[in-house]
């Protein structure tokens, strides 16, 4: 239980960094750089990308070495220094570059962070785990923003000042990590391990990774497989924001809408994740898509502030009902030592789609209208919420 909290609290204090930054990026972006939503679309399209694929080859090295500690602090460091980056820009490709780094620790810290949360955690709990560790984390997201809000007001709007702010917790954060101590990682019989370090390809560890897709369980395989085909219409959460903005509603507005929506997903995570220990995972991920779609045809189709206080808590709902449940389903079904490695494989099915996904919601925008993306996306999560049904109907 010590490891899960030491990590929701590291897990919190990198989230009011994060999100400190978070709800002003597209603005600043749009407002002070000059750029578009193409250009927004490329950057958090590459960046989101990166650090999806890299979970795959940290969750397999921190199964294949045993070790998963390193890889999270490597990775929240990352995140420290790519706020630096931000701090010091003066054109879209600093951002860009910042975003990389960012995301490049994200990606080498969630499989293997996740991993000690699963090896912590008591099996029949594990739900309550990854619920408890998403509300902190959650927790300090709605902290950052609620910060971003009272320092983009009190400096009028200088952005270079909230993104030096930002490095503080993040620092704070790493330090906490060198306390987690590790659970010693199952291992296989002699005879599993020589087929675990036997290369299945002559190529060398993107081959292995892939040759593990054989050894997993065919409900899982379709459920990774349906979760790529919805991450298509699953463009970036900044796109909700500069649509506020397109709207005319001011910034600090913009901020507090993201804040509901941080509150929301924050009170519901945790209690959503318990809930799926004893009803199944299963019903809360297929109203969590559906509300998704029900999100999306919203922005779509409304431009007021009212409907868009009402639209940010519902997408509060979507990602409460699915983040830790999710997870929680994947280590359900993964084989035990391969636990890492499946989290990675979900998020880099995930990160395949991301590029594509904003890359599409961005060129939607330029031709089609800042209405067209939400319209495909609310398509891609009803789609999302019947197929889950029938994917998972024995769960």
């Amino acid at each position: 239980m010590l490891n899960i909290i030491l990590l929701g609290i590291t897990s919190l204090l990198t989230d009011i960094s994060s999100e400190m930054i978070y709800p002003i990026l597209p603005i600043y972006l749009v407002s002070r750089l000059g750029a578009g939503p193409q250009i927004l679309g490329l950057i958090e399209g590459i960046a989101e990308s990166l650090a999806s694929l890299l979970k795959v080859f940290s969750g397999y090295f921190s199964d294949r070495i045993k070790i998963r500690k390193p890889f999270a602090i490597f990775g929240y460091a990352g995140s420290a220094v790519g706020k630096f980056i931000l701090y010091i820009s003066s054109t879209w490709l600093y951002v860009l570059f910042a975003r990389l780094v960012d995301r490049f620790g994200k990606g080498m810290r969630t499989a293997p962070r996740d991993a000690i949360i699963a090896d912590s955690a008591q099996e029949k709990k594990r739900g309550a785990a990854f619920g408890l560790h998403r509300a902190m984390d959650t927790f300090g997201a709605a902290v950052g923003v609620a910060l971003a809000y009272f320092l983009i007001t009190r400096y009028q709007e200088d952005f270079k000042k909230i993104f030096l702010f930002s490095l503080i917790p993040a620092v704070i954060g790493v330090l906490f990590l060198f306390f987690v101590r590790e659970k010693r990682v199952p291992l296989r019989s002699s005879h599993e391990e020589l087929q675990f370090s036997r290369p299945l390809f002559k190529s060398e560890a993107g081959s292995r990774i892939a040759g593990k897709w054989r050894a997993l369980d065919k409900k899982l395989k379709l459920f990774l497989i349906f979760t790529f085909i919805f991450t298509l219409g699953n463009s970036s959460n900044q796109f909700l924001l500069l649509r506020a903005k397109n709207a005319g509603h001011p910034l600090a507005t913009v901020i507090l809408l993201y804040l509901v929506y941080n509150l929301v997903y924050g009170l519901v995570s945790y209690p959503a994740s318990r809930l799926s220990d004893r009803i199944g995972r299963k019903k809360l991920l297929v109203l969590g898509y559906l509300f998704y779609g029900i999100v999306y045809l919203g922005f779509a189709l409304h431009n007021s502030l009212a409907m868009f206080w009402f639209l940010f808590g519902i997408y509060g709902l979507y990602t409460g009902f699915t983040d830790g449940v999710e997870k929680a389903l994947i280590t359900d079904i993964a084989p035990v030592d391969l636990r890492a490695t499946t989290i990675g494989l979900h998020a880099a099915l995930v990160g395949i789609g991301l590029l594509p996904a904003s890359l599409i919601a961005g060129m939607l925008w330029k031709f089609l209208g800042a209405a067209a993306p939400f319209y495909f996306g609310s398509l891609m999560g009803i789609f999302a919420s019947i197929g889950l049904w029938f994917i998972l109907k024995d769960l």
